[in-house]
């Protein structure tokens, strides 16, 4: 069954931060056993370790997972008062006449892969709506959407999701083209072998590696042949390019013009 596009994908968003967000830790004897709720609960656990039932439906409890409650979920959760949970909620409403599916992601909860990110948002919510200006509360809604868009990221992209040493190097190469990247480094960086890395780095990413170089490389002449004065053969070497003609010829092929349209078009 093919799930509905989320509403999150399209402007305006329909949600509404309905209460101050909350954080806290779980007492040691804690329990909960909630009535129906009245609106949508975003819940994510920062740390400690428990379980979490809805609808016959178990889910182990973990820094990092995130549920979207409904209105009339009734949740069942406890944890291990060695490990006491630290949990950040935030009440929301949707006003939209779309199904709850629309906002929830499938199954209801979700594991966040970037859980620096969830703190950090999080943390920031709080802060911020409790300043009690009008900014405060801004902010706080901005939070509450991307922490949203953040579930439905990790649900739709798994690929995304598993490979966090592959997304790093990706981020490394975009920041800096011009270094002598080679494949027996990158490869070496992921803690895989050179096959291994090539395989999954195009399953990432969608291309090989020396393609993705060669394409941010592209990207980033690009802006410096339109925003700073450096000269085509500056540029060049710069980049890596130890032959200005190839490096010439690779940008034409990528822009369809040669590197020296950027130039004139700047000059108009």
């Amino acid at each position: 069954m093919t799930h509905p596009e989320p509403m999150l994908a399209r402007l305006p968003l329909p949600v509404r931060l309905e209460s101050p967000p909350t954080y806290w830790r779980c007492e040691p004897a804690w329990s909960w056993l909630s009535r129906p709720l009245p609106d949508f609960l975003l819940w994510c656990v920062l740390d400690g370790v428990g379980e979490l039932t809805l609808d016959g439906r178990r889910c182990a409890l973990r820094p990092g997972v995130c549920a979207v409650f409904a209105p009339g979920d009734a949740p069942v959760a406890e944890h291990d008062p060695q490990r006491r949970l630290l949990v950040y909620g935030m009440h929301f409403s949707v006003h939209t006449t779309e199904p709850a599916e629309a906002i929830v992601p499938p199954g209801r909860w979700q594991s966040v892969s970037d859980l620096d990110l969830l703190a950090a948002v999080a943390r920031r919510c709080d802060s911020s709506y409790r300043r009690g200006d009008a900014l405060g509360r801004r902010q706080a809604q901005l939070g509450l959407e991307h922490l949203l868009c953040l579930l439905w990221e990790d649900n739709l992209h798994p690929v995304v999701r598993a490979d966090h040493r592959l997304a790093e190097i990706a981020e490394a190469i975009r920041l800096d083209p011009g270094r002598p990247w080679t494949v027996a480094e990158l490869a070496a960086r992921a803690a895989l072998s050179r096959a291994q890395f090539t395989r999954r780095f195009i399953a990432y990413t969608g291309e090989p590696p020396i393609r993705y170089l060669t394409r941010a490389r592209l990207d980033r002449a690009r802006h410096l042949l339109t925003e700073t004065d450096l000269t085509v053969a500056q540029v060049s070497a710069a980049l890596g390019y130890q032959d200005q003609s190839y490096f010439a010829r690779q940008y034409k092929r990528h822009t369809n013009h040669p590197p020296s349209h950027e130039r004139a078009t700047v000059g108009r």
